[in-house]
């Protein structure tokens, strides 16, 4: 801004003593001179009253220009620092997300590399081996508790039975499901088990369940140990289920019927049940058989139809359908593949009536011949846990032998090779006599499972 004496007309000099007028004003004293007016000193002073308008409110305004850029300053201030903390907090947010983001995929890899761990432990040998022999363990102990139990207290094996339900079957469930087996589950023994424990624990008074449940039991249940060759396998967990399921509840309604002390008490069906109506009985069975008949075409033929024809899921018609050593397995591969379905259900349930036959005109109103029946069907589980025994296991450790045989063959083709390398090969007989040689087995077998020669009998590795 430009300042007062710049915006005025130039004030007329001052005038000196000497120049004034000889009037009568003459005797003032030269002090009081600046209070003489004349016409332009009048006119100039409202220039000097503008200046001194102009410098107050000059001050004023910049003082209010100074005050409002203080102020917008502070507010520049201010939005810069919450802008900077809004930015701090997005790069925190961006930050804390990253960083669950890299602890999530960390724990994730963590994670799969601690089940992939469990996995090839799960697997290993030491573990396969200690786990078959728990199951060994505990199938053996189970027969020699279930025969104690059968001559001390009969009455606790229904009980027995609940509680190795309870224990088997889900498991069965689990491992199926994990195998894509678990259409399986949907068979008529799975149902009857489930049948029988509602019977057990729920309508023990009703004489028509009563009746069918006995009937199912050592009709199909027990049948299909020899149908489906169940063996007694005892490390084999999948085996030792397979069998409890088919073998355990003709021995709960055996014991139920001709061995339960006082047993019209606990199960009161029994007491107007003395005998056996051979038609009421096979009709109330074909119901409670029917029904799941019905059950299983629905919800597998129809509504899985397309998960069965692709492979994704396997059936018992598909086990028996690729099963060609077995007769049924044979009879069905015959069938036109539109009747094939019908043709199993059909056979199913003729099969299902004649194997109750035995059991309503003979079992049911003999103990003898009930406990020869467990017996038999016991029998034949265990002559094809024999089988399995022998066959697999001879196979298998014959199929070692061999192995053996050929690496000590080419050893000892090596070995003359590098020791006498003019000569030729070696006649079949010379090697299968040096191969055959008893000391160099030992010494080569000791050799192979990394034990000293001196540590191991060559008579007891041979017998092994």
């Amino acid at each position: 801004m430009a300042s007062a004496s710049s915006s005025r007309p130039p004030s007329p000099p001052a005038m000196r003593s000497t120049d004034m007028p000889t009037t009568g004003l003459g005797y003032f004293s030269v002090p009081f001179e600046r209070f003489v007016r004349d016409d332009i000193s009048d006119w100039a002073s409202g220039f000097t009253l503008l200046d001194t308008m102009e410098t107050y409110f000059d001050s004023r305004i910049d003082l209010l220009q100074r005050s409002w850029a203080k102020h917008s300053d502070r507010l520049k201030m201010r939005a810069e620092e919450r802008l900077q903390e809004l930015l701090k907090r997005d790069v925190f947010k961006i930050t804390a997300n990253n960083q669950l983001e890299r602890e999530a995929q960390r724990f994730k890899l963590k994670l799969s590399q601690r089940l992939i761990s469990l996995t090839q432990t799960w697997h290993s040998t030491k573990v396969v081996r200690t786990r078959e022999k728990l199951t060994f363990f505990m199938g053996v102990m189970l027969v020699l508790f279930t025969a104690l139990m059968f001559n001390m207290a009969p009455q606790w094996i229904h009980v027995t039975y609940t509680l190795l339900s309870a224990y088997l079957l889900p498991m069965r469930v689990y491992m199926y499901k994990k195998r894509s087996w678990h259409y399986f589950l949907f068979d008529l023994c799975y149902y009857c088990n489930i049948i029988n424990l509602f019977y057990l624990w729920i309508l023990p008074d009703n004489p028509g369940l009563f009746v069918a449940c006995y009937c199912l039991s050592h009709g199909s249940l027990a049948s299909a140990v020899i149908t489906w060759r169940n063996s007694l396998v005892f490390h084999d967990f999948d085996k030792v289920t397979s069998l409890f399921i088919h073998i355990y509840p003709p021995l709960v309604f055996t014991v139920i019927r001709h061995f339960y002390p006082n047993a019209e008490q606990r199960f009161p069906a029994l007491a107007e049940l003395p005998h056996l109506n051979p038609v009421t009985a096979l009709l109330l069975s074909s119901i409670i058989y029917l029904i799941w008949q019905l059950l299983y075409w629905k919800f597998v033929f129809v509504d899985r139809r397309t998960k069965i024809e692709s492979g994704q899921r396997t059936t018992s018609l598909t086990y028996l359908l690729h099963d060609k050593r077995g007769v049924i397995g044979r009879a069905l591969s015959a069938v036109a593949p539109q009747r094939r379905e019908l043709a199993f259900m059909a056979g199913q349930f003729a099969y299902s009536v004649l194997t109750e036959l035995p059991a309503v005109f003979v079992l049911y109103n003999s103990s003898f011949w009930s406990g020869a029946f467990l017996i038999f069907i016991f029998g034949v589980s265990v002559w094809n846990g024999g089988g399995f025994y022998i066959e697999v296991f001879g196979r298998k450790f014959e199929r070692e032998l061999e192995a053996l045989r050929k690496e000590l063959a080419e050893a000892t083709a090596r070995s003359s090779e590098r020791s006498s390398p003019t000569l030729g090969p070696q006649s079949d007989d010379e090697l299968a006599t040096v191969s055959g040689s008893p000391e160099l087995k030992h010494r080569t077998l000791s050799a192979a499972i990394g034990l000293p020669e001196s540590a191991s009998d060559p008579q007891l590795l041979a017998s092994s």
